[in-house]
C-alpha cells in the first residue's frame, strides 16, 4: 500500500519537503519553517489545494 504524502513550501527561504497527513499540526494553528523558522498558520506552508484538501481529509475537517 502507498502511503500518502502532502508537499510544503517556505515561501520565504524556498525550502520544500514533505510528510504525511497524519503527521502534520491542524491547518489554523501556528507552524514554524524548520529551515528559516518563518511562522504564519500551517495551511500557508501546503504547496497546492490538493495537499490542503488531503490534510482536511485526514483531519476531519
Amino acid at each position: 500500500m502507498e502511503e500518502a504524502f502532502v508537499r510544503l513550501l517556505c515561501s520565504e527561504c524556498g525550502k520544500s519537503w514533505q510528510k504525511t497527513p497524519t503527521a502534520v499540526p491542524d491547518v489554523r494553528s501556528n507552524f514554524s519553517c524548520p529551515n528559516c523558522h518563518a511562522t504564519r498558520r500551517f495551511a500557508e506552508f501546503l504547496r497546492t489545494e490538493r495537499d490542503l484538501e488531503m490534510v482536511k481529509q485526514f483531519q476531519g475537517a
